[in-house]
């Protein structure tokens, strides 16, 4: 990776953000007072062919110097425990959307199927998923809703923020999107799934559920639906775009129902490819509006600031983004070699359906009411379903997936 200019941070795969140094002499320097100096800009691009040479040559010392410390039997703990987290494979990263007004909601999430401290630890070691409550910013940055979503971090531990994310219903695209691009960039995963903070979820069956496709590459699984257009304003769910899905009264392609679905890792990369090269280009014109304002600047920085503008402006949204985060999610894929997997363990009823199937050995991954688009009033009744609906508290332990993991381990 080349080194951004001095003081662009960038983000690690920890997600730690760094400051990369760099050297000044690699500025481009225009020796003429002329603008039109064509001498001027071939020195320069010698000047950054030279630039690059020198930190191919910094990047090869760099990883023979980490092949070194690898091989070093004294190398210290610490190190060797970085590193195995870095490589650390893991089998589900879980994202439960939720906003800021739905702390009750999250509380009954811990107090049902999601595991607490010492546990939720566990199940990252020992079975390789990861579970994270998924919240952006709100519009004023570091208000009182930010600080309380801080403060609830403190005492669980369990939040993933997306640092440019600001929340909002109209954004759920955009979230999900953000999503996907960060969880793939901090865990190198199997699957990642998205699921509602109102959905009760058997974690050891949607375990199991996804692990019969692990072999697969590109694979998209849910409660595959194609609902209708809307196209009265007004309405829930109404479409702006209606127009692009045919004659009025038509349904949308086929998509995964939005209250929970996965992905493999190969789909997620893909979003995170398409998210990570707007902000690239972002940083790619700051760097050269940079290099204009200095006095160093030569006419071939001036060169490259309209096809990067032109670039920006074309890739901006390079996945669309429609009314819908589900409709969002399913066209992003249309055109794409994948697999689609309708899965009916994923949308359950609540009780009495779950529990009926439950008792005739049919456990289901995930209840809900469709009516609510969740459970209704799931503060209230989550735990009700989670005692009718619930997996046996052993099971997560000895599902199947458990034990290929800690065989390949």
């Amino acid at each position: 990776m080349v080194p951004d200019a001095k003081g662009i941070p960038w983000t690690s795969r920890t997600g730690g953000k760094q400051f990369v140094d760099y050297d000044p002499n690699i500025v481009l320097k225009n020796e003429g007072n002329n603008s039109g100096d064509i001498s001027g800009s071939q020195h320069s691009i010698l000047t950054m062919d030279k630039a690059i040479s020198d930190l191919e040559i910094k990047l090869m010392a760099s990883r023979a110097e980490r092949e070194t410390i690898q091989k070093d039997p004294m190398m210290s703990e610490g190190v060797k425990n970085i590193e195995s987290t870095l490589k650390r494979k893991y089998f589900m990263v879980i994202g439960i959307n939720t906003a800021f007004s739905s702390h009750k909601r999250r509380d009954s999430v811990r107090a049902t199927w999601m595991p607490q401290a010492e546990k939720r630890k566990k199940l990252e070691e020992e079975t390789g998923i990861i579970i994270r409550f998924v919240i952006g910013h709100s519009s004023t940055s570091g208000g009182i809703l930010d600080k309380a979503i801080e403060a609830e971090e403190k005492v669980h531990g369990d939040f993933l923020r997306l640092q440019q994310h600001v929340e909002g219903y109209l954004e759920l695209s955009a979230k999900t999107k953000t999503y996907f691009a960060t969880a793939v960039s901090l865990w190198d995963a199997e699957f990642y799934v998205k699921v509602d903070d109102d959905i009760h979820v058997n974690l050891a069956t949607l375990g199991v559920t996804l692990a019969r496709h692990s072999k697969k590459p590109r694979v998209y699984i849910g409660c595959m639906k194609s609902g209708p257009v809307l196209a009265r304003k007004g309405v829930k769910y109404h479409e702006p775009e209606y127009w692009k899905f045919g004659e009025v009264g038509n349904k949308y392609f086929r998509h995964a129902t939005g209250q929970l679905y996965a992905i493999s890792k190969d789909l997620a990369t893909y979003i995170f490819i398409n998210q990570k090269l707007v902000q690239l280009l972002n940083e790619a014109l700051v760097l050269v509006v940079r290099c204009m304002c200095s006095n160093r600047s030569s006419n071939f920085i001036y060169l490259l600031v309209p096809p990067v503008i032109i670039v920006m402006l074309c890739l901006r949204n390079v996945l669309h983004k429609y009314a819908n985060e589900d409709v969002s999610l399913g066209a992003w894929f249309i055109g794409l070699d994948v697999e689609h997997v309708d899965d009916r363990r994923l949308c359950c009823g609540t009780p009495p359906d779950c529990e009926w199937k439950a008792q005739a050995g049919n456990i289901c991954a995930a209840s809900f009411d469709w009516r609510c688009s969740g459970i209704c009033r799931s503060v209230e009744r989550i735990m009700e379903v989670h005692e009718r609906c619930g997996e046996d508290k052993n099971a997560l332990w000895s599902a199947n997936f458990v034990q290929t993991i800690r065989t390949s381990s």
